[in-house]
């Protein structure tokens, strides 16, 4: 069993904004792979099968600095080991139209993980960094990534997604190494 988190924030006014490309990623995977839909533990979960592996795709409704929450509640309900988890989240300090998967790191200037990274007690599990950068120099973060996309972002964003299925398909056969080289082989378009 997997679990995928895909971060961002619930609501409709955060819906096509920055910081909601793990929610945009996200849907692509479950309209791929999502077989039911329940609300539970602070997310709404889809459940899946991706090739042989049973896989739990979350998005937690705790908003962005509490995604530990969902994310340690499920976990710990179906005994889902750290290396059995893959978050997908922005990054500004990744390119848009550029994804980086990574076995494990910090959380970086990220509040999700670092809300994932404290509620589950370690950083050793997998994500999937989405591009949505670089910051514009004078903007604050929080401006920057509360923003929505523009259409030609939203483009860019949306011209990766099918490199970000793959990714996740690799992961769940086990294939990091793979995982990591389709992310890389996501291009600005």
């Amino acid at each position: 069993m997997k679990l995928i988190a895909c971060l961002g924030n619930p609501g409709k006014q955060y819906e096509l904004t920055r910081h909601n490309a793990g929610f945009l990623i996200g849907d692509a995977v479950v309209a791929k792979f999502g077989k039911s839909v329940s609300n539970r533990f602070n997310s709404i979960c889809h459940d899946g099968i991706i090739g042989s592996e049973k896989v739990h795709i979350i998005f937690p409704q705790t908003y962005m600095n509490h995604s530990g929450v969902a994310v340690r509640t499920i976990s710990h309900f179906y005994k889902i080991p750290p290396t059995d988890l893959l978050v997908l989240y922005d990054d500004f300090d990744v390119e848009l139209g550029s994804l980086r998967f990574r076995a494990k790191g910090s959380g970086g200037t990220h509040n999700g993980m670092k809300s994932i990274i404290s509620d589950i007690g370690t950083n050793e599990f997998c994500r999937l960094r989405i591009g949505i950068g670089p910051k514009y120099p004078e903007w604050s973060v929080s401006n920057f990534v509360l923003a929505p996309f523009t259409e030609s972002e939203l483009k860019i964003l949306q011209s990766n997604v099918a490199s970000a299925i793959d990714s996740v398909m690799a992961w769940c056969r086990g294939d990091i190494d793979l995982a990591t080289r389709t992310a890389a082989s996501a291009v600005l378009k």
